[in-house]
């Protein structure tokens, strides 16, 4: 599927207009339509936007994945994943904080993550 098509799914999806995508992204409704038809490629600060905004990864919409996860799946990973690089240089107190970083970083996810189902 191209990535026009998989913009206009998305934008579909949430029932939104494409003048309520339009200016939510700062572009006018013509560009949108250019780039839902596949007249035209969005730049790389664009499709950030665009994959936040309809809260799917990039990959998903420039067709590397047929997942739509969005950027948050991480999170919902082991946190024995998260912490892939070498600790070694870091002190127990500095490894704990870094730990401790991350759960919060978690559970705000979560957060965000359960006010979005609400919403629906």
């Amino acid at each position: 599927m191209s990535l026009g098509k998989r913009l206009k799914r998305e934008r579909e999806k949430k029932n939104w207009s494409q003048k309520y995508v339009a200016d939510k992204l700062g572009i006018t409704n013509t560009v949108l339509s250019n780039y839902e038809r596949d007249y035209r490629d969005p730049d790389t600060d664009t499709l950030k936007k665009i994959s936040d905004l309809y809260d799917v990864s990039t990959d998903y919409l420039l067709g590397r994945t047929e997942e739509s996860a969005p950027k948050e799946s991480i999170i919902k990973e082991d946190n024995s994943n998260f912490f892939f690089f070498d600790k070694e240089g870091l002190t127990e107190e500095e490894q704990e904080l870094l730990e401790q970083s991350y759960n919060l970083m978690r559970e705000r996810a979560r957060k965000r993550a359960e006010a979005r189902k609400k919403k629906k």
